[in-house]
């Protein structure tokens, strides 16, 4: 049996998330926040191998998530795409 990535999809539209999730579902096991705090809790409890981020989102946007995750040396190696 082959190990799935993971991957965590942060978006704060839960349409993006159900339409990422139902597309990449299949091959990954999926983990899902809909703000950046909730992201960066996930990412450092249960690092993910990818993190698809959103960059437009209230209160946390992807720029200071990306800036948080790379500062923490729990998540500094985890890969991002905006």
């Amino acid at each position: 049996m082959t190990t799935k990535f993971t991957l965590l999809i942060v978006d704060d539209m839960p349409l993006n998330i159900q339409v990422l999730a139902r597309l990449l579902s299949d091959d990954y096991l999926i983990k899902v926040a809909n703000n950046g705090f909730t992201a960066l809790e996930i990412a450092k409890q249960t690092p993910p191998d990818l993190i698809l981020l959103d960059v437009v989102m209230p209160e946390l946007d992807g720029y200071e998530v990306c800036k948080k995750l790379k500062e923490d040396p729990i998540c500094r190696d985890i890969p991002v795409i905006f």
